[in-house]
């Protein structure tokens, strides 16, 4: 029964945290250490964010089927920004896989993401599109998405401030974050299935996977309606109140020896 509840408790956590400007891996990381066991790996993890890639899904679906239809540009965009990503992500993998796993680099980032959220309130109310995006600024948006790949770093939070100081404006830069999402978590799953399937993962161990994605998927769309309506009222600074006392707590806790890598 642990291992389910285990489950469950990381599933609304990736849900809840995936578009929150929060951080869902350093969050993931963080419960993980909590329960004091390997639940929390990078397979569950990527398992949870195709939960929540379900969402993004869902909830954007009439704007996916206008880039497939007749804003192709864009989607050539999205390659490009997720290129930095991609190139960060094996670069870790290959030489520094530790990092994703370190709670005191979560609860140190979780303090550069509640001062990117903190600023975000000074800097101006953008004119610009995502469909105007030029490439270069799609790039640099990319690298933004790639610097959210360390613990602690909220995805949402650095590539919307990101597409901010870039000149979008709230609900463009909110779009064009997940979107950017999709391509970089779509490859991420494919990947991760392949690797259960070669592997022969048991029937039941697949279950439980399952089971964690549809729950991160229905928490998942609940907090990225939430996440549209706070960009719309330009309230997203408010979460710098959650994440910077997380992250001050995140690296007494350590310093005490209650949490350990």
């Amino acid at each position: 029964m642990n291992q389910w509840l285990d489950m469950i408790i990381l599933a609304i956590v990736q849900g809840i945290a995936e578009f929150l400007p929060i951080s869902s891996s350093g969050h993931l990381v963080l419960v993980g250490a909590l329960l004091g066991d390997q639940r929390e790996t990078p397979v569950v993890e990527i398992i949870l964010h195709a939960g929540t890639l379900a969402s993004i899904l869902v909830v954007y679906w009439r704007r996916i089927l206008s880039l497939m239809a007749s804003d192709r540009r864009v989607v050539a965009l999205l390659v490009v920004g997720t290129i930095p990503a991609a190139i960060v992500g094996v670069g870790i993998k290959l030489f520094a896989p530790w990092l994703i796993k370190s709670p005191l680099l979560a609860g140190c980032m979780l303090l550069v993401t509640a001062a990117m959220l903190w600023t975000l309130r000074r800097v101006p109310q953008g004119e610009t599109s995502y469909l105007e995006l030029s490439w270069w600024k799609a790039l640099a948006i990319g690298c933004f998405q790639a610097f959210a790949i360390l613990p602690g770093v909220s995805r949402a939070g650095s590539t919307i401030f990101g597409a901010r100081l870039l000149g979008l404006r709230n609900e463009d830069s909110v779009t064009f974050s997940f979107l950017l999402a999709i391509p970089a978590i779509l490859g991420a799953t494919v990947l991760t299935v392949k690797d259960l399937v070669d592997e022969g993962t048991s029937g039941e161990a697949i279950t439980l996977l399952a089971v964690g994605a549809g729950i991160s998927f229905v928490v998942g769309i609940a907090s990225l309606r939430w996440l549209i309506w706070w960009s719309r009222e330009g309230k997203l600074h408010r979460f710098a109140y959650w994440c910077a006392p997380v992250g001050l707590l995140v690296i007494l806790l350590y310093a005490s020896g209650f949490i350990q890598s």
